[in-house]
């Protein structure tokens, strides 16, 4: 397709070009004196860092102009949203929740909430429901069985679309999940829509992505973009309210330059199921870690399996109606991206792999680079102080030479430098001003009006400044602890919210903030002006524990939120299908038959998942011909 190449390098020129200037001026500023070995390091990794900091600008600002002038990404046609679909499918799709030792309440309300909202579309008789548990532990188990009985009862005949399935040994963990559901009962569905344990989606959002596959017969894979809801934490309140201000304007961006060649984030998406099987089944990888093994984070995987054989992954940037939730403090975050790094860090292995498209390594690479930066932004701080104690501790030689007649000045590019750390700056800055701005011309409502708006935002930025020295340093551990070999264990994550006692606080955040306090003493007493430059990470890093502790507040939470901070359009005019779940979880069953039995599951017709190798190319994809 040649629009999709003319996209994507124009994509790349602009930020390669943004990359090189910013490179360029840091290599004038550190040639300004001869450079040493450790500014050549610092040099590299600068380019690094810069380059993924001018991607995110350019995907941002790309989805500005979009959102703007109102324009779909994908066709540039005017559009003002993705229009929804309410129109009676023609083909059978399944609706698939992969739960582990997970909350039951929650599970169970968030399950029946989607499935009652579908039933009432009226198009329930294309639909079925199931719940894939492979819940481990035996008292969560059981009472995943008697609060199924007891949903079962309340649903009438909507429960002969509903089957709960749990595995006894879950191996391959949710990759393996899934694959068991593909190969016992994919053979009736043309699509499946995979829901988190977390996850919620309106009835006419599940209608649009089975119209958009039907419409589109070429199309693999569809994702939404999740919309954190239902936080009470101060700190979930923050991550809500960034999500939906900022993630549509980045993600109309990325769709523009991954076209059809998009990413898959492993839920709140629709797949075409008999792609899926036939390309997606996943190997597990030969050596050691962080390489080998199961490979973790499958999603990135899968997406690239199925445009490797030519179906096309589109990202839907603004549809409405996709639902997740978020961890509501700082650690139970970090906890989560612990897994992520592991797992994007393992697709540095497979850039290689044979017949992937460019886009699908870009994804890989970036994925990988989204963590590894924080380690990279860490050590360019410490080799940045290690040359300023250096400077300030040596004695300036002017003579180097025999029989030299002028002497070598040491020169600063005072200019240069403050040009560096402006433009660095707007990089970083720019898209949330830009994100703000559309937010106040189209949506200043649904975040409650102008002020609150401008004000949560004005909060939300230097609330992201002061908790950014904490992440970069948990990230950092996290990209060397795998390295390095550590393993780390896939558990189920805490969702609700919950005061993070001071003794976790202090015990998380202690070696960080001794080692900030000693950081920010030798550059004081050598370097005074470097100690002011970095105070923003240093402070971050002292207060660590208060932070962790306080932003983990659900009363500082409700208190922000009477006070108009952070208010979200969920929070503003709560939508039908979150409303009908608050409802559902308050009036869920306090005590339930705990000597419930498996129930029945529909008829299987077992269908192998060929394992895919990334040594050679796909199998025949069957695609349709662009005639059809």
């Amino acid at each position: 397709m040649g629009w999709k190449k003319t996209r994507q390098w124009f994509f790349f020129l602009l930020v390669s070009t943004s990359a090189a200037a910013g490179v360029g001026m840091m290599t004038t500023i550190l040639m300004a004196n001869s450079l040493t070995a450790l500014e050549i390091v610092l040099l590299v990794l600068f380019a690094i860092s810069f380059s993924w900091i001018a991607c995110a600008f350019w995907s941002a600002m790309i989805g500005f102009a979009l959102q703007l002038l109102r324009r779909d990404p994908l066709s540039l046609k005017p559009q003002l949203q993705t229009p929804l679909c309410t129109d009676k499918p023609h083909a059978r799709t399944a609706v698939v929740m992969p739960v582990y030792n997970e909350d039951t309440d929650r599970i169970m309300a968030g399950f029946e909430t989607c499935l009652r909202a579908l039933a009432s579309s009226g198009h329930m008789d294309k639909f079925d429901f199931y719940m894939l548990s492979d819940t481990r532990k035996p008292e969560l188990a059981q009472a995943e069985l008697a609060a199924w009985a007891a949903m079962q009862k309340r649903l009438g005949k909507l429960a002969g679309h509903a089957f709960y399935r749990r595995r006894e040994k879950n191996t391959h963990r949710k990759v393996g999940n899934l694959a068991d559901f593909c190969q016992r009962w994919g053979h009736a569905y043309e699509h499946m829509i995979v829901l988190d344990a977390d996850s919620i989606m309106s009835a006419q959002s599940m209608l649009t992505l089975v119209h958009a596959m039907e419409k589109n017969p070429r199309a693999g894979l569809i994702q939404t973009v999740p919309i954190p809801v239902r936080q009470t934490t101060l700190f979930g309140r923050f991550l809500q309210f960034a999500s939906i201000l900022y993630c549509p304007m980045l993600a109309t961006g990325l769709a523009f330059w991954q076209t059809d060649s998009g990413n898959y984030w492993g839920h709140n998406a629709i797949i075409r199921l008999s792609a899926f099987m036939r390309h997606c089944g996943l190997p597990t990888l030969e050596g050691p870690a962080p390489f080998g093994g199961d490979i973790l984070s499958h999603d990135f995987v899968e997406a690239a399996l199925l445009s490797r054989a030519g179906w096309e992954v589109y990202l839907l940037a603004d549809l409405p109606g996709s639902y997740e939730e978020v961890p509501s403090n700082i650690l139970d975050y970090a906890t989560r991206d612990r897994r992520w790094v592991q797992g994007n860090i393992q697709h540095l292995g497979l850039l290689g792999s044979t017949g992937l498209c460019m886009t699908s390594r870009v994804h890989f690479f970036m994925g990988a680079l989204a963590y590894i930066s924080s380690l990279i932004w860490l050590l360019m701080l410490l080799l940045s102080t290690a040359d300023a104690l250096i400077l300030a501790t040596s004695e300036n030689t002017f003579f180097d030479r025999q029989y030299q007649l002028f002497p070598n000045w040491q020169v600063a590019e005072t200019g240069l430098i403050h040009a560096l750390l402006l433009v660095t700056a707007g990089l970083l800055m720019l898209p949330k001003l830009f994100a703000v701005i559309l937010a106040m011309m189209y949506r200043r409502e649904e975040f409650g009006g102008a002020w609150r708006l401008g004000f949560g935002a004005l909060v939300e930025a230097l609330f992201a400044v002061m908790i950014a020295p904490l992440m970069m340093v948990y990230h950092a551990f996290f990209v060397l602890s795998v390295f390095l070999g550590y393993q780390v264990s896939w558990n189920a994550q805490a969702r609700e919210g919950r005061m993070v006692p001071w003794s976790d606080s202090l015990r998380r955040s202690a070696p960080a903030s001794l080692i900030a306090l000693l950081w920010g003493t030798i550059t004081y007493l050598f370097t005074p002006v470097l100690f002011w430059w970095m105070m923003p990470v240093l402070l971050g890093l002292v207060l660590a524990a208060p932070i962790i502790r306080f932003s983990s507040s659900l009363t500082l939470g409700r208190w922000a939120r009477r006070l108009g901070i952070f208010v979200s359009p969920s929070e503003h005019r709560e939508p039908e299908v979150l409303r009908a779940l608050r409802i559902r979880l308050a009036n869920m069953p306090a005590h339930q038959d705990q000597e419930a039995l498996a129930p029945p599951l529909p008829a299987e017709h077992w269908q192998e998942m060929p394992i895919q190798r990334f040594d050679q190319g796909p199998l025949p994809s069957g695609l349709p011909s662009l005639s059809n």
